[in-house]
């Protein structure tokens, strides 16, 4: 198994100022936005976005939420090892808001349709778009594409893209795994 490196954490600085700015010139003080990181790792993305946007940019209300999909994938089922749930915290209304999901790396494309399932719970949002690190092209199973996306990625099947993150696994980078 080798690994190639895709993103730096300088790199990852760059790309997470530039989506910062992109998503204020689309909801400027997201007084009728929200962030929803994807459970496990979007939600570290979404976190650090939110505090760029709070930090750097002195918006002071932003709404930030955690959303777990574990039980609304279409392959739950078919795993023969158990699955552990994630916590869910959206602790506002989502009714008329403009919804950001955020994660990681879009690969198949199942996780969003899975996260526009599960956020019908919790009411009927005006608008989702969809925010990614890693866009990997050419994989996707379902229609689904990002708004904002940091590093669109051209990876083979057996090949992995892994997000590291500071706050969880000790470095900010992109590595390409080959299995």
């Amino acid at each position: 198994m080798s690994q190639k490196i895709l993103l730096s954490a300088k790199e990852i600085h760059i790309i997470l100022h530039r989506l910062a700015c992109q998503l204020l010139e689309n909801h400027l003080d997201f007084s009728n936005s929200v962030l929803i990181g994807i459970q496990p790792r979007g939600i570290f993305l979404a976190e650090r976005l939110s505090k760029i946007l709070k930090d750097d940019y002195k918006i002071k209300n932003i709404n930030l939420g955690s959303l777990d999909i574990t039980f609304y994938r279409d392959d739950f089922r078919r795993s023969e090892k158990i699955l552990s749930a994630n916590k869910t915290k959206i602790d506002f209304l989502v009714e008329d808001k403009n919804v950001v999901f955020v994660d990681d790396v879009l690969y198949t494309g199942r996780s969003i349709r899975a996260a526009l399932t599960a956020v019908q719970s919790f009411g009927r949002p005006q608008n989702i778009e969809l925010l990614t690190l890693i866009d990997r092209r050419f994989s996707r199973h379902l229609p689904i594409q990002p708004n904002y996306r940091g590093r669109q990625v051209d990876a083979i099947n057996d090949e992995k893209v892994k997000v590291m993150w500071a706050e969880n696994d000790g470095e900010d980078a992109v590595y390409l795994i080959n299995r």
